[in-house]
């Protein structure tokens, strides 16, 4: 009798572990990503969660035009530079950094702010912006099925669907 319970615990606990397995083995809806990068002597990483189309209109569907953005899905993204750096001309001091945008017709504006950690944008504080900058709202050819941040020497990029803005970096 105990060799049949013994087999029914170990058989149950088997199914269990594959079970878990196999959940945590499908790919998340946004997965957590980072990009990163350098700018002269600063080291550049943004953290992300990476959502996808999904057949969806994107933007001004989705992510409606003229309003306050995390940038991403999940948590808000994060913008970490290790060093003073330079975006579109303007200081942003060594830090991390909460990024959101207000995605735009022609332009966004590219938010960093005080406040890192923070879900969403539902309690996002305009006061603790740090730096806004504007930049061109581009579109592409090619789709791009989940979020990209890409960090380059001189600039970082973020894609999505067939939308792209692009910030210049120096130090």
């Amino acid at each position: 009798m105990k060799t049949i319970n013994f087999k029914k615990s170990l058989f149950g606990f088997v199914l269990m572990a594959l079970i878990g397995f196999s959940a945590t083995a499908q790919e998340k809806p946004s997965p957590a990503k980072t990009a990163e990068g350098t700018v002269g002597d600063a080291k550049i990483t943004i953290n992300y969660s990476s959502p996808a189309v999904k057949g969806r209109v994107i933007w001004g569907d989705l992510v409606p035009l003229d309003q306050v953005w995390r940038a991403g899905a999940n948590e808000a993204t994060t913008f970490t530079t290790s060093k003073d750096i330079m975006v579109e001309g303007k200081k942003l001091p060594a830090g991390t950094y909460g990024f959101f945008v207000i995605p735009g017709e022609t332009q966004s504006t590219l938010i960093f702010n005080k406040v890192a950690k923070q879900w969403g944008a539902f309690d996002y504080d305009a006061s603790q912006d740090v730096l806004r900058v504007t930049v061109p709202s581009q579109q592409t050819s090619t789709m791009e099925e989940r979020l990209v941040y890409e960090v380059k020497p001189s600039s970082f990029e973020i894609r999505w669907e067939y939308g792209k803005a692009s910030a210049k970096l120096g130090s």
